[in-house]
C-alpha cells in the first residue's frame, strides 16, 4: 500500500510540474489552442534611443497582425549580452534577435562589410536599392545557408558619421596624427586610417572618458546620438564628413524563422521595414535637425559639409576598401546600382 501511495505521489508531482512549465521550442509556446512564438530583441542602445521605441512599435504592429501569437520582447542596452554572443546563439537557433551591422557581418561573409564603408552610400533610397541587388540578394543568401543567418531588414539607417573633435577639420590632413574611436572591426578601422586618422578600438561607452584622459582626440557619430551622448562637453567641432551612412541589421535565425508559419514570416519581415523605413526618416531628418541646433546652443562649433574638402575625403576612402581587398565589390555594387 504504501508503494502504491509513493508511485501515485510521484506520478501527480510529475503532471502538476509539466502542467506548470511553459512549453517552448525555439521560442514557440502553446497555450489557449493556438501556438505562440516569442522573439527575445536585443540591441546595444538606450531605452530613450529613437531605435528603442521603433523595435517596440515593431513588436507591437507584429502582435496586432498576428492576434498576439507572436511576441517580440525588446532588450535596450545589451540586456541579453554582447552583441558577438548574441549572433552565436543566432547561429545556434535560438529565439533571439540582434541589431547588428554589415561590419560584424562580413566576419562571415567578406564581401557584405562593404555596406559599412566610406561613402558607399548617399541616402536612404539608395540603401532601399541595395536589397534589389542580385549581389546582396547572394550575400543574404549565404548568410542564412551556410551561417544560420537570417536577415529581416537593412533600411534601419542612423544617418551619416561625422568627425567629431578638438580642432576644425578641412580636409584628411587635418586629421594627420589623431587618435580616432573605432569599433572594433576591420571595415570600421580602415576607413578611419584611410581617411587621414589613426583608428583606437574602443568601446561606445567609453569614448567620453576616453576624450577625457586623452586615449583618444575625437570619434565619428551622428548628430542625435552626439546630443545624447553629451560630447559637446568634451569635443568642439563637428565637422560634416558624412564619411558613413550607419547602415543596421536585424537578424534572427534561419533555423528559427524557417519554423515559422509563412504568414508570420511574411508579417515580422514586412513590419520590420516599415519600422525601420519610419524611424530611418525621422533620425535623419527631423532628430538631426534638432540635434545640430540643441548642439550650437551648447557652444559646439559645426563645420559645415560645404565647407569641407568631400572630393579629397572621398578619393582617400578607396584606400580602405583596397586594404581589405574588397574595392572589386564595392565597384560591382555601384555598377549594379548604376553609381
Amino acid at each position: 500500500m504504501k508503494s502504491f501511495q509513493k508511485t501515485a505521489v510521484l506520478i501527480l508531482t510529475f503532471l502538476l510540474v509539466i502542467s506548470i512549465i511553459p512549453l517552448f521550442a525555439g521560442g514557440k509556446q502553446e497555450g489557449d489552442g493556438e501556438k505562440k512564438y516569442v522573439l527575445r530583441f536585443n540591441h546595444v542602445l538606450t531605452e530613450k534611443d529613437p531605435y528603442h521605441q521603433a523595435f517596440l512599435e515593431w513588436s507591437e504592429a507584429v502582435a496586432e497582425r498576428t492576434n498576439g501569437n507572436m511576441v517580440i520582447e525588446v532588450f535596450h542596452s545589451s540586456q541579453l549580452g554582447i552583441e558577438e554572443d548574441i549572433i552565436e546563439q543566432i547561429r545556434q537557433g535560438a529565439n533571439i534577435g540582434q541589431n547588428t551591422d554589415s561590419a560584424r557581418l562580413g566576419n562571415y561573409v567578406p564581401g557584405i562589410a562593404v555596406m559599412n564603408g566610406p561613402y558607399f552610400a548617399d541616402s536612404i533610397e539608395e540603401v532601399e536599392k541595395l536589397n534589389t541587388l542580385e549581389t546582396v540578394k547572394g550575400w543574404k543568401q549565404e548568410l542564412e545557408d551556410t551561417y544560420g543567418i537570417k536577415v529581416l531588414s537593412f533600411t534601419w539607417v542612423q544617418g551619416f558619421r561625422n568627425m567629431l573633435t578638438n580642432k576644425p577639420v578641412y580636409s584628411p590632413k587635418d586629421l594627420d596624427g589623431l587618435l580616432i574611436r573605432s569599433p572594433n572591426a576591420p571595415i570600421w578601422m580602415e576607413s578611419i586610417r584611410s581617411l587621414g586618422a589613426t583608428p583606437v578600438a574602443l568601446n561606445y561607452g567609453e569614448v567620453y572618458t576616453g576624450v577625457q584622459t586623452k586615449v583618444v582626440d575625437g570619434c565619428g557619430n551622428v548628430y542625435p546620438a552626439t546630443y545624447s551622448t553629451r560630447m559637446y562637453e568634451v569635443l568642439d567641432y563637428l565637422n560634416e564628413t558624412q564619411h558613413i551612412m550607419l547602415i543596421n541589421f536585424e537578424i534572427v535565425s534561419s533555423e528559427w524563422f524557417n519554423s515559422l508559419p509563412a504568414e508570420y514570416q511574411t508579417i515580422l519581415e514586412e513590419e520590420c521595414e516599415k519600422a525601420g523605413l519610419n524611424v530611418s526618416k525621422k533620425i535623419m531628418g527631423e532628430l538631426a535637425n534638432e540635434a545640430k541646433i540643441k548642439l550650437q546652443e551648447e557652444g559646439m562649433k559645426i563645420i559645415p559639409y560645404s565647407d569641407i574638402d568631400i572630393k579629397a575625403f572621398k578619393a582617400a576612402s578607396d584606400s580602405a576598401y583596397e586594404a581589405l581587398g574588397i574595392i572589386e565589390v564595392r565597384n560591382q555594387i555601384f555598377k549594379e546600382m548604376g553609381k
